[in-house]
């Protein structure tokens, strides 16, 4: 109780990491290693898991059909053709996030126990563990924002599991039933249910991090959120450090790792990102994000105007809204 009492009530934005974290080329010393091999193994089918979302066109033409022609069986068997090998890939997507979770699970683990006396240092100290957990935090943002803009996902479960049922009910064997049985088909109906679903997963990763580890106090691991995304913030805003960036995608890439932390911190801290006692700089990082060429940023504003959990309180500063609007 008393450590949720020191989180609610810190008020102080104490002062700010100054480091350079090199999300290009930091590598894992021996203490990292054990982590960072089995995150690594997790991490290397993550470009390879938003190739595919990106190129997913759906089976939308094929089911139109289909409904249009009821009576048309071979309309309808092209339809299931169409669909049962996309929700084989979206099997894969829901079971990636699984992965992805557990993977989060090892990182929050090393970068918050007590082998350093604070966040700044684990992050300082414990690059590569700190550049992981960006990469995933990027590949969340980047995951959700394709499966926002892509309605065909929901529309071609859906079709599946009516589809099932229906056969079923015919007692009609279906080819591609074994892929997902019924309790899968709904946990993976809930998971695109979600508008964004991968940063749900990995909200409710961290919640359940802190909950399982009650020894640790809950300010660990939101201090290693809040120090994450000031670190971001700092490098954006200090050119000899941003001008140590080999490509401009980094500047990017540290832009949507800023959003993301603070998305999951204001999940996770119990009165969230926004709030006066917040560890992050809100205001700053918002200037960081409005002083980017508009159109690359209007993603990452939105995130920040739709997906967080306490913008809207009536606790939330008025000028923090009103750079939001």
């Amino acid at each position: 109780m008393g450590n949720l009492l020191k989180v609610l009530t810190c008020t102080d934005l104490e002062q700010e990491p100054n480091f350079f974290l090199d999300f290009e080329n930091a590598q894992p010393t021996e203490a990292e290693r054990e982590v960072w091999d089995q995150v690594d193994v997790v991490l290397k089918d993550a470009k390879a898991i938003l190739d595919e979302l990106q190129a997913y066109k759906g089976a939308g033409q094929e089911i139109r059909e289909a409904i249009q022609n009821p009576s048309d069986d071979a309309l309808q068997e092209q339809a299931w053709a169409a669909v049962v090998p996309l929700v084989g890939k979206l099997k894969k997507f829901y079971e990636f996030s699984q992965r992805l979770e557990a993977a989060l699970h090892s990182l929050l683990g090393a970068l918050t126990n007590e082998t350093y006396s604070d966040p700044t240092q684990h992050l300082e100290r414990e690059q590569a563990l700190a550049k992981q957990f960006a990469e995933i935090l990027h590949f969340t943002l980047r995951f959700d924002e394709l499966k926002m803009t892509n309605p065909a996902i929901q529309n071609d479960f859906s079709y599946y599991r009516r589809t099932l049922s229906r056969m079923r009910i015919n007692n009609v064997p279906a080819e591609g039933e074994n892929e997902v049985n019924n309790e899968l088909a709904n946990r993976i109906s809930l998971f695109y249910a979600d508008a964004t679903p991968m940063l749900k997963t990995l909200s409710d990763g961290t919640t359940k991090f802190v909950s399982e580890n009650k020894n640790l106090p809950i300010e660990n691991t939101t201090d290693c959120l809040s120090t994450m995304a000031s670190v971001c913030k700092v490098m954006l805003e200090t050119p000899e450090y941003r001008s140590r960036f080999n490509s401009e995608d980094t500047v990017s890439f540290c832009l949507r790792v800023m959003v993301g932390v603070i998305i999951l911190y204001d999940y996770v801290h119990p009165v969230g990102a926004f709030a006066k006692s917040s560890k992050i700089d809100m205001k700053g990082c918002i200037k960081v994000l409005k002083d980017q060429p508009p159109n690359s940023v209007e993603g990452l504003l939105n995130a920040l105007r739709y997906t967080t959990k306490h913008l809207n309180d009536e606790s939330t500063n008025k000028t923090i809204k009103s750079m939001l609007q």
